[in-house]
């Protein structure tokens, strides 16, 4: 498989919210980082863990807006929605021997545009 092929097949689990099944495109020393709150997602199981527990409102939905690859390294702009909530996940996958070794992944928060840019530009929400 290529490295695109890895990540979309990762995406395509992690839609099914069986988590054990997703961790299946990860490597055992994986390692999912989230700068924004410095932390560190430390192996499959810990991956496993912390998704089966994530709260939610109902079944996750994740839709990919874009994906680029180039070498080892495949980047995803992914929506995700239980529903209630509506997020997007800008994620760097790091892929070695067919599966994900390491992630670093950016859970951009959306605000309301400041009003004194509003002469230079169009709102278009982005939901």
């Amino acid at each position: 498989m290529t490295v695109k092929e890895v990540v979309l097949a990762y995406w395509q689990s992690m839609q099914t919210n069986d988590y054990t099944n997703a961790a299946d495109w990860l490597s055992d020393d994986f390692e999912c980082h989230w700068p924004q709150s410095q932390e560190v997602i430390c192996g499959k199981a810990n991956f496993i863990a912390l998704n089966s527990a994530y709260p939610s409102e109902g079944v996750w939905q994740f839709e990919i807006e874009r994906l680029v690859a180039e070498g080892q390294q495949v980047v995803t702009d992914v929506r995700v929605s239980d529903g209630v909530r509506h997020d997007r996940a800008v994620t760097f996958h790091t892929v070695i021997d067919g599966v994900i070794h390491r992630q670093v992944e950016y859970w951009p928060d959306s605000y309301d545009a400041p009003a004194w840019r509003a002469q230079w530009v169009q709102n278009r929400s982005d939901k």
